[in-house]
């Protein structure tokens, strides 16, 4: 576990894998479960679980996560309850291949974040390697067709989906600022002030809706994303972004609807087409050259 947690390229494969997930969960019960609903139960039980192995290094690191407190704030509104909750609420309308074309975007609004916020201006080959991976990424999406892609519309559920890759990219840049504790401390903290900004609208989400049975379906898929899109994604993608700063790690995200595909092949009965296989070798291309620049 040591040796994995010193390897970016594998934490950030996983996380973008365990995300990847939580796209496909989402879209699957987005008829029976409400978006706040599934987006608070998800980091309430991920908190529950994280909390006994956080507890030791909080009691530690709690001063220096107390002196910044408007930034912990800021971190778990915007990567913990905007990022999820506008995620659900997009997959309500949206399609499946215009939510994997839109979030392929939080790698560029990440270089555009770090660039306006810090002045962090992305080299030659980042710039490079964004675009050979977001050309993989519109391949995937468009299904190889410019017929396709050409008929692509933007709806309401979009416009959510695009609100929360700017939460995510803010997220992703402010990430250098945060206080230098242990990582559980961390992600412990970010998520109860994430559930500190959710509560309000799972409440009157509880007071105006009617709320999910509670059967198998409901219990497993908000179990699955409490422990890995949640827990293990993010924990795997703050130490990526702390071992190669924001800009390499995000053009992980482009593994997204890479990830997708693989996964409505295996679960939804889908061919892998030729276009699959050329959108991963652009991705993957773009990816090993963003790497490579200092």
């Amino acid at each position: 576990m040591r040796r994995l947690w010193r390897m970016p390229v594998l934490l950030l494969v996983a996380a973008s894998l365990f995300w990847a997930c939580n796209f496909v969960i989402g879209r699957a019960v987005h008829g029976v479960v409400p978006p706040f609903f599934l987006a608070f139960w998800r980091w309430l039980l991920a908190l529950l679980l994280v909390l006994p192995l956080a507890w030791p290094h909080l009691r530690r690191d709690w001063p220096a996560l107390r002196r910044q407190w408007p930034l912990m704030l800021l971190l778990g509104l915007l990567g913990i309850a905007v990022f999820s909750t506008f995620v659900y609420l997009g997959l309500q309308t949206t399609l499946a291949v215009n939510a994997a074309l839109l979030q392929s975007v939080i790698p560029l609004a990440i270089l555009g974040c770090s660039f306006l916020l810090f002045g962090e201006a992305p080299g030659p080959l980042q710039l490079a390697g964004l675009a050979l991976s977001l050309a993989g990424v519109v391949v995937i999406a468009s299904h190889g067709s410019l017929e396709d892609l050409l008929g692509l519309r933007l709806r309401s559920g979009d416009l959510w989906v695009m609100g929360a890759v700017l939460a995510y990219a803010l997220y992703s840049a402010c990430l250098r600022l945060r206080p230098r504790v242990h990582p559980l401390s961390f992600l412990a903290c970010s998520i109860a002030a994430g559930l500190l900004a959710l509560l309000p609208a799972w409440l009157w989400e509880a007071a105006t809706q009617a709320m999910p049975p509670l059967g198998p379906a409901t219990i497993l898929s908000v179990g699955f994303l409490a422990v890995f899109p949640s827990l293990l994604s993010y924990l795997f993608f703050n130490r990526g972004v702390e071992l190669i700063g924001a800009n390499k790690a995000g053009q992980f995200i482009h593994l997204l609807p890479v990830f997708g595909s693989l996964m409505a092949v295996a679960f939804l009965g889908e061919s892998l087409e030729l276009f699959h296989l050329g959108g991963l070798a652009l991705i993957g291309s773009g990816i090993l050259l963003a790497m490579r620049a200092r």
